[in-house]
């Protein structure tokens, strides 16, 4: 049974059938929100990064929310080979001890845990990061707007209510709630439209780095908002996974390039708060010239519990942390398979396997 599944728009297939997918046609790389799901892609980060894109010398945007921008920052360090393997290390083997008379940690406490370890994992080696010959990288954040500017008890639920309703009614409504903001290296231009929604964009510094980040990441009430982040506007700031879930952005690749897109599944869903609405998980233009990876959904039910690891393991095995880091070690070995079909797939450069985005 095949592991990997390569699914492309139709500017990208017949892109490929005229050319194969060589590494100097890539132009930009997402990275989904979506936790524990992204440590399957870990052996294709290590491959694509550590190995074949190496064999070309463009500029390539980098645009993530979430776990998503956290991999792809970690591929802006100089050894990214190494870079990966402590990130999957060490994202495995989190482990979140509660104090005595506690069910749970708070948002704030969490958050806390969280800084610290991205003050340890990217202490001291930002600027690898915002210097990156190549690399541009884009983090993109929801920051919220009138009721939802500050993050409070009341407030917060009230907001994502409101925001909830009106994006059932039209995505763009949800501008009105939260807009999209996005940190960029230093002098990158966007390489996507934001016609589709209300955005802004700011420099990604060393003052704001791991702030931005841990904004990219805060999951509304598990984790706390960041307020008023330094060289941006004032507000409260969450997992940029709520504006857009997977990225399903208006690209626009430089020179008629490629949007290469290692995913844990077909469909580009909008938003967060469209995983829902089927409806919404259909392509459109804007993924005309993207090629997306994925695993395919029958070998995915092999991996331990059937499914990809995600953030309910947390609870499934808030008992037995052990458990939890075993089966997700086995899995992320198993993902070995992605990148070595992509590997045998590149070098036989055959465009009849690839299926329709």
């Amino acid at each position: 049974m095949k592991a990997l599944r390569i699914y492309a728009g139709p500017a990208a297939r017949r892109h490929i059938e005229a050319q194969g997918l060589r590494p100097q046609d890539v132009r930009t790389i997402p990275g989904a929100a979506g936790g524990p799901k992204g440590l399957i892609l870990g052996p294709i980060d290590r491959f694509v990064f550590g190995e074949w894109l190496t064999q070309s010398s463009q500029p390539v945007h980098l645009v993530g929310a979430s776990i998503g921008a956290w991999r792809l920052a970690t591929a802006c360090l100089g050894d990214p080979v190494a870079a990966f393997e402590r990130f999957e290390h060490d994202y495995v083997r989190q482990q979140f001890e509660v104090p005595p008379g506690q069910k749970r940690l708070s948002p704030h406490q969490l958050s806390e845990r969280f800084a610290e370890s991205l003050q340890a994992f990217y202490g001291g080696r930002i600027g690898e990061v915002l210097a990156h010959p190549r690399y541009r990288l884009h983090v993109v954040t929801s920051r919220g707007r009138h009721i939802l500017g500050r993050e409070g008890r009341a407030r917060t639920p009230v907001g994502y209510l409101g925001a909830f309703a009106s994006n059932s009614v039209h995505r763009k409504t949800l501008g009105a709630w939260l807009e999209r903001c996005v940190f960029s290296t230093p002098g990158a231009e966007l390489p996507f439209g934001t016609r589709d929604f209300r955005t802004r964009q700011h420099a990604l510094r060393e003052d704001n780095f791991n702030l931005v980040l841990q904004a990219s990441c805060s999951i509304p009430f598990l984790l706390a908002a960041v307020h008023d982040i330094p060289g941006a506007p004032r507000g409260a700031y969450w997992d940029g996974g709520i504006t857009d879930y997977h990225l399903h952005l208006d690209y626009q690749p430089a020179d008629d390039g490629l949007v290469l897109y290692p995913h844990f599944q077909r469909a580009v869903v909008p938003g967060w708060l469209d995983k829902g609405l089927r409806w919404r998980h259909k392509s459109t233009g804007f993924l005309d010239r993207m090629v997306v990876l994925a695993p395919d959904p029958d070998w995915v039910k092999a991996l331990p519990n059937g499914k990809l690891p995600d953030r309910k393991d947390f609870i499934h095995f808030q008992n037995d942390a052990q458990a939890r880091i075993a089966a997700w070690t086995r899995a992320t070995r198993e993902a070995q398979r992605l990148s070595d079909e992509l590997r045998e797939w590149l070098a036989r450069g055959s465009a009849a396997e690839i299926l329709p985005l």
